[in-house]
Order: C-alpha cells, then sequence, then structure tokens
C-alpha cells in the first residue's frame, strides 16, 4: 500500500489490457455530497492521466480527510506521486 497525506493506494498487478480503478470514500469524510465530490475530482484527475497508463493494473485508491480541504493541484500531484512509484504511469501525456 502506497500512502500520501491526502490519498492512500493499493496497486495490484493485472494480466488485464487495461487499468482499472477503485474509490473508497469513508463516511469519515462527510456527507453523501462530499464524498461523491471527491470520486468526481479523482475521475477527472484519472481522465486526464489516462493517456499514460501501463496495462494491467487494479488500483483501489482511498481518500483521507484532509482531501476535502485539497486542492486539484494537490490531488494531481498526490494521484502522480502514487501511481509513479509501482511503474502504472509511463506513457507520454497527450
Amino acid at each position: 500500500m502506497r500512502s500520501h497525506p491526502i490519498l492512500a493506494a493499493r496497486i495490484a498487478r493485472t494480466d488485464l489490457e487495461t487499468t482499472r480503478f477503485g474509490f473508497a470514500t469513508g463516511r469519515a469524510l462527510g456527507s453523501a455530497v462530499v464524498r461523491n465530490r471527491i470520486r468526481r475530482r479523482l475521475r477527472e484527475e484519472l481522465r486526464v492521466m489516462a493517456p499514460m497508463f501501463q496495462p494491467g493494473w487494479d488500483i483501489l485508491l482511498i481518500a483521507r480527510p484532509a482531501i476535502v480541504d485539497a486542492g486539484q493541484d494537490t490531488l494531481a500531484a498526490a494521484l502522480r506521486r502514487l501511481l509513479s512509484r509501482d511503474g502504472v504511469l509511463g506513457g507520454s501525456e497527450s
């Protein structure tokens, strides 16, 4: 498990042609509105980074309470840091 103050990631290698993501946003983050907003923000950053994903990974992103107040730039930096360590990111960004 990789971790960052606003986000943690569990990463597993698979034999699939795609990279799959799951999100864990617990009640400690806030109401359903807050949790849904966090998932939307995560999906948007992953959409931007999609051209760089290497195939064959399953990734669970676990949101921590500090993510509620974090800016989008901080979120993007945390995701890049967590995903680049294990080789999930590798392609060129378009």
